[in-house]
């Protein structure tokens, strides 16, 4: 079920994305890093979801394990209704024109020897069989679309600010008319003064083509402002999911309680009056992830049963789902919905 009232345009079952440890004169295999373990969530058509955790949790392995930028472990994942879970790379390759990814550094991301009109344009050449003026009256109606000026088509990326060079990555991630992209803390590189110009600039383009956005950051403030729903992740699992009015007004989860009380209050009074939850200890290796929920070497309320048995990610309200034991309804915490009804927003 979901607020938007939109249907799944992606949805991703047990994904699991696990890098081997390797060791010894023999490099054995002796363990895994569970960057992603087991994260199940529906991304509607047209709408935001806000993916957001400590650096480190996984939100970034698991946007790229999404867009199977990485062979991933276990798991299924659908995409306008394409099981894209191990299709071979050729497969792959056609069905990229449908998913991009807007990159965390626009500097890191863009081909330093390359022209702003070879950088957006190079989609064309791999998947469209323009002429070359069909291709640069493309390239040039999408520097519109972003706010940028067209006699900038024949310069190079370092001859731009940040935030021209993040529009630049954007224009390249539009150029084959996705319907679902991915952006990777797009504005965690920009200065503050830029960051809202960029996000505004996404919503616009939402508006104006349809798209349908997981947005990763870790700027809760942010993520208010873009998404639709949010989803909290922590250490390789998603803990808590809803629509973004319940989880800022009424967050359920010891650990998305503990997020948001970190958020600076603006108003110098009741940023006196708050209460700040305070975690102790550090964030557990993936390597070696606590028995039970993940969450119980840090959560102020864990008892015995947090350290045995891992909680089921359930809806405990209307669109709200959270992993916890001591967070819900006894008539839900009874009822034995399908694996889609857990997870399906």
């Amino acid at each position: 079920m979901s607020d938007t009232g939109g249907q799944p345009l992606v949805q991703v079952r047990g994904l699991k994305m696990h890098f081997p440890i390797y060791a010894g004169i023999f490099r054995r295999h002796v363990g895994d890093i569970k960057a992603v373990d087991d994260i199940s969530l529906d991304i509607n058509e047209s709408e935001t979801l806000g993916l957001v955790g400590e650096s480190g949790c996984g939100k970034s392995t698991a946007g790229r394990a999404v867009l199977r930028l990485y062979d991933i472990t276990d798991g299924s994942i659908t995409v306008d209704g394409t099981d894209i879970s191990d299709v071979d790379k050729e497969k792959l390759r056609h069905l990229r024109p449908k998913m991009q990814m807007i990159f965390q550094d626009p500097q890191a991301s863009l081909n330093p020897r390359m022209t702003v009109a070879g950088i957006i344009g190079e989609p064309l050449v791999e998947h469209m069989s323009l002429s070359r003026s069909e291709r640069l009256e493309r390239v040039y109606q999408l520097m519109d679309a972003v706010g940028l000026n067209r006699s900038f088509a024949d310069r190079y990326p370092h001859e731009f600010s940040g935030g021209q060079r993040q529009r630049i990555g954007i224009a390249r991630a539009l150029a084959l008319n996705p319907k679902f992209i991915v952006c990777d803390e797009p504005i965690a590189a920009l200065d503050v003064s830029i960051q809202a110009q960029v996000v505004n600039l996404l919503e616009d383009l939402q508006e104006q083509f349809g798209l349908t956005y997981l947005f990763i950051s870790h700027d809760l403030s942010m993520v208010r402002h873009i998404a639709d729903r949010v989803a909290v992740m922590y250490l390789g699992k998603i803990v808590e999911l809803a629509p973004r009015d319940d989880l800022y007004e009424r967050p359920l989860h010891p650990y998305t309680q503990a997020l948001l009380s970190a958020v600076p209050e603006p108003d110098p009074v009741r940023e006196a009056e708050r209460k700040h939850i305070i975690l102790t200890g550090d964030v557990p290796s993936p390597s070696n992830a606590p028995i039970g929920c993940n969450f119980c070497t840090r959560c102020p309320r864990a008892e015995q049963i947090c350290r045995e048995i891992e909680p089921e990610f359930r809806q405990v309200e209307k669109g709200h789902y959270t992993a916890c034991h001591f967070v819900g309804d006894t008539e839900i915490k009874t009822a034995e919905p399908t694996a889609g009804e857990r997870v399906k927003p």
